[in-house]
């Protein structure tokens, strides 16, 4: 054999890296697969309960401004009579929100403007079935009616199990005033935490011994980055706490009934507690 002459070369080992990148995108699509699984039909639909009031399965579980544009989530409700409702918020220290008119928007511009107190500023319009709110409630912070705890109030044509209407609400704290982020206009600025405000206005009223009993349904479900009409950012183990005010606001002094979530629900809220806390 010549020594001289030009050996074979050796063919290009590629089959190897090509089969590793196919299985390795094989991988990342069944992945995908399994997130879209779980996010959009498992983990949805095992936190979706009914149970305490099945009749608000179909309800709305956000508002809706004037343009349409989904506004704050659904996240409270009450269990009552329009007076028993006004009654008890009053108790607890709540204002009647004014309508807002041409004076009343003065008065808010001065109080915010001047820092001068308003305990009744208007609030503005939501939507819930068509409607603008049917009651408003505030509290302010400071003086002026720039930082304010606020609550608003739907009448479901739903009633609770004792027959009395069920009112769902968007309790959302004002932290400041500024320009809407979607639209420009003058507005107020939400704290992100929806489910801090939502328990503030519960806290208030079984202080005050006008609650009887707790539950939750489902609202928007779990959400760690929602945007309001505004455009400001909030989160929220979307859930709607429903608490019912006590016949004829007669002053309730037995221990307070809180029914049971679904385990699974309960475990979710529990972590979205903890996840509040890393969020703040």
């Amino acid at each position: 054999m010549d020594n001289n002459e030009p050996r074979a070369s050796a063919p290009p080992i590629a089959a190897a890296p090509t089969r590793w990148k196919r299985r390795w995108a094989i991988r990342a699509l069944w992945a995908v697969i399994l997130w879209l699984v779980l996010a959009y039909i498992v983990l949805p639909a095992v936190w979706k309960h009914y149970e305490h009031q099945p009749n608000l399965e179909e309800a709305p579980k956000f508002t809706v401004t004037h343009s349409g544009i989904p506004g704050d989530p659904l996240n409270i409700g009450l269990v009552g009579t329009k007076d028993e409702i006004i009654k008890a918020m009053l108790a607890a220290n709540w204002h009647p929100a004014d309508s807002v008119t041409a004076r009343s928007s003065v008065h808010i511009a001065e109080s915010v403007l001047l820092d001068r107190a308003y305990d009744d500023a208007p609030v503005s319009s939501l939507f819930v079935w068509g409607r603008k709110q049917d009651l408003a409630f505030e509290q302010l912070i400071g003086k002026s009616a720039r930082e304010r705890h606020h609550v608003r109030f739907w009448q479901s044509e739903q009633p609770a199990e004792d027959g009395r209407p069920t009112w769902l609400g968007a309790a959302t704290l004002d932290r400041s005033v500024g320009l809407s982020h979607r639209t420009g206009q003058i507005t107020h600025h939400i704290d992100a935490d929806v489910d801090g405000e939502r328990d503030h206005v519960l806290n208030t009223l079984i202080e005050a011994h006008e609650l009887t009993r707790t539950y939750q349904v489902s609202g928007v479900g779990p959400t760690l980055n929602g945007r309001n009409g505004g455009g400001d950012r909030y989160y929220t183990d979307g859930e709607v706490t429903i608490g019912v005010i006590s016949p004829n606001n007669v002053p309730n002094e037995i221990p307070l009934i809180v029914d049971a979530n679904p385990v699974v629900v309960e475990a979710k809220n529990r972590f979205w507690v903890w996840l509040r806390g890393w969020l703040k």
